[in-house]
């Protein structure tokens, strides 16, 4: 069997809600979940089911409440989420894992091509090619060329999502999570996330998504797993 490249191990996740006198909410509870190369692992489930905590605790945003998270990069070493200190953290989002969350957050200022091509500098790309990747990537994500100099901040919801995508896929990581990509998108741009997913998964990243439309989700799934079997009442 392949090994994984993010492995969680009874993970689970509580909050404490301050404002209603220290009850606990648990949201998340036994997790166990291997997500290999090559494999789209769907989270299915209705709202409340902890689908982003999920994602936001193998991004680190989060900390566990129990358990281990392991992220294993191919031919790398294992890196305890749990245990790992903030530059690890910072390098293991820079090199390690994409994350297109349901927010663009960037930069004021930064003109469009240089939110995109950043990754890609990040990684030692020259600033050319690495604007030039950027344009290829905006166009085919159909955001018109006119737009290119200007900051996201005022674009279209639909338009920074795509921004959002692009940014976040353009340079090749071992591991991808996807919130609901494809929620403020229509027919055409869906159709080309759908592709720029199944290219990921075909180069051999691990991807675990979240997808309002369930006709995306069958499109990009290796598997799908049900969050209900993780969620339990405080």
């Amino acid at each position: 069997m392949t090994a994984p490249v993010i492995e969680l191990q009874a993970v689970s996740k509580r909050f404490t809600l301050h404002h209603q006198h220290g009850a606990q909410l648990q949201v998340l509870q036994d997790v166990n979940l291997r997500v290999a190369p090559g494999e789209c692992v769907v989270l299915d489930g209705p709202s409340g089911q902890g689908k982003s905590t999920l994602l936001k605790l193998i991004y680190a945003n989060y900390l566990a409440s129990g358990g281990r998270i392991l992220l294993t990069p191919p031919g790398g070493a294992a890196l305890d989420l749990g245990q790992a200190e903030p530059r690890a953290l910072v390098q293991m989002r820079r090199d390690t894992v994409g994350y297109v969350s349901q927010f663009l957050r960037v930069i004021p200022r930064v003109s469009a091509l240089d939110v995109v091509a950043e990754p890609l500098m990040d990684a030692g790309h020259s600033q050319e090619d690495a604007r030039a990747e950027a344009a290829r990537w905006l166009a085919r994500l159909r955001i018109p060329e006119h737009l290119w100099p200007l900051p996201p901040a005022t674009f279209s919801g639909g338009e920074q999502q795509r921004v959002n995508i692009a940014r976040n896929m353009i340079r090749p990581r071992p591991l991808l999570l996807l919130d609901e990509p494809t929620a403020s998108l229509d027919a055409a741009n869906t159709a080309t996330v759908i592709e720029l997913i199944r290219e990921a998964v075909a180069r051999g990243a691990a991807v675990i998504g979240i997808f309002h439309d369930r006709a995306v989700g069958d499109a990009v799934a290796t598997r799908r797993v049900d969050m209900s079997a993780f969620r339990r009442a405080a």
